[in-house]
């Protein structure tokens, strides 16, 4: 069973990780933390608005913001990471010379990330992002959306050849996870309604 999810994952990752005309640009832009800026700021200017423009309702929802990030970061990359070991594409003896790299502007040298792959800060961070507001701000379209924007973040790291999907699928659960829970803990103080449809 653990071979056969390890070699899906090992094809799946070939997959995501065939380059296309421009996608080496693209791919490294939206991976990037700076470039994705409007978005924050509108995600802020929506918290700001639901918390009806009042100023403490609003700092507690951006003190549950940064916890959600904090938990996600340090768990992904603090705990999980060291404690699994397991290897990035770009390290792995398996695929390291088959494995599309990119380099990044200015720079001489491919971008490799760290050794240990599993799993993804990235897709922890976004996907904890993205379900926290996507919950505080009523979840429907805007849930649904943010984590599409957190799929595509996490589609760019295999692009990238610095994470396997299994990478990307565990740091996605752990985002999930501690975006709800920031979001439930958020909601006993402030309240926060919700709508599925």
């Amino acid at each position: 069973m653990a071979e056969t999810l390890i070699n899906l994952d090992f094809m799946l990752f070939r997959l995501f990780n065939t380059p296309w005309p421009g996608g080496d640009q693209v791919m490294w832009a939206v991976s990037g933390l700076w470039w994705w800026t409007p978005l924050y700021l509108l995600l802020l200017w929506e918290l700001w608005k639901k918390s009806g423009r009042i100023w403490d309702r609003t700092l507690v929802r951006i003190f549950f913001l940064a916890l959600c990030i904090t938990g996600t970061d340090v768990i992904s990359a603090r705990i999980i990471k060291p404690g699994v070991q397991r290897f990035r594409p770009s390290h792995s003896i398996e695929l390291r010379d088959e494995v599309h790299l990119v380099t990044p502007p200015g720079q001489d040298k491919p971008y490799r990330g760290g050794r240990f792959g599993f799993v993804s800060s990235h897709a922890a961070n976004y996907t904890g992002i993205a379900m926290y507001f996507g919950l505080l701000l009523g979840g429907g379209t805007w849930l649904w959306l943010l984590l599409l924007w957190s799929s595509l973040v996490g589609y760019s790291r295999m692009y990238l050849g610095v994470h396997f999907p299994l990478d990307i699928a565990g740091g996605m659960l752990l985002g999930a996870f501690i975006g709800y829970v920031m979001w439930r803990m958020q909601n006993k103080l402030v309240g926060s309604p919700i709508n599925f449809e």
